[in-house]
């Protein structure tokens, strides 16, 4: 009786919190189904016709097509400089004794902690002097700066939790410290670097703050700074607008979706030892 009333009341807490995840999405693609008098009048109400108009006026007027190709290249270039440079510093963590790796851990630590808005001027400043505004890959690389803590210490759990005899017994093959990385520890750490993968990734693709400040031109804006550009000053077509979100949030659950699988696989692989 005990065993049932526990598994009821999981089902139950797992229903409400589905529930709570779902609502915010079911509402979005309904409400980009109607027009602004509409949602105006009731906001929770089906809508009374289907407008799918508002899927094309919100791809041509936010140019979202264009603005789609510059996300999916700074969220690439991003994930490709965080995983190649994440997994080796992971890997040096965790082997590496001594106060200063201590340090450095701590200092990683307190990367993460540290509010993008501290340091968004000087950043400008110094991209501006170096001529990188309107770069896409200045930005992947300032993305790199703010996601590789996370991704080292992520990573880190997977190099603490792969048995230190593996890497003796490749020293006894006469492999280097490089060929003992490349060929034992990082194919053991590739759940791991697709985790990191789809959260850098995500998280790429939503940022809005630097993206909307070192990408100032209309040809290489990103799709969530584009969908900005779709508040009007005095009225704002919300249909339009609500259609332009679901197309942006539509691959990002597309992907999230195929992947699941093995992003909780990796979520959970790493947490043998800490």
């Amino acid at each position: 009786m005990e065993s049932r009333l526990n598994r009821t009341l999981c089902l139950i807490l797992i229903g409400v919190a589905s529930f709570a995840s779902l609502l915010p999405i079911a509402l979005t693609v309904m409400n980009a189904l109607k027009t602004t008098v509409e949602i105006s009048t009731n906001p929770l109400a089906p809508p009374v016709q289907m407008h799918w108009e508002n899927f094309s006026a919100a791809w041509k007027n936010a140019a979202l097509g264009p603005s789609l190709l510059h996300s999916i290249e700074v969220a690439g270039l991003t994930v490709i400089l965080v995983c190649l440079t994440a997994a080796p510093c992971a890997y040096v963590l965790a082997r590496q004794k001594g106060r200063g790796w201590r340090f450095v851990t701590f200092y990683l630590m307190a990367t993460i902690t540290v509010p993008v808005q501290l340091y968004l001027y000087p950043l400008y400043f110094i991209f501006a002097k170096l001529g990188l505004v309107n770069s896409i890959p200045a930005v992947a690389l300032i993305y790199t700066a703010m996601f590789s803590p996370f991704a080292i210490f992520l990573l880190r759990t997977y190099v603490l939790s792969i048995p230190y005899a593996l890497e003796e017994a490749s020293e006894v093959d006469g492999a280097t410290a490089w060929q003992k990385f490349y060929y034992v520890i990082l194919p053991m750490m590739r759940p791991g670097l697709l985790t990191v993968a789809i959260i850098v990734g995500l998280n790429a693709w939503n940022e809005f703050v630097i993206a909307v400040t070192f990408l100032q031109n209309n040809d290489n804006v990103t799709a969530i700074v584009k969908f900005y550009s779709l508040t009007g000053q005095y009225s704002t077509d919300w249909g339009e607008m609500l259609a332009a979100a679901v197309i942006i949030v539509l691959p990002v659950v597309v992907v999230f979706v195929l992947l699941q699988r093995r992003f909780i696989d990796g979520m959970t692989a790493g947490a043998v030892k800490a």
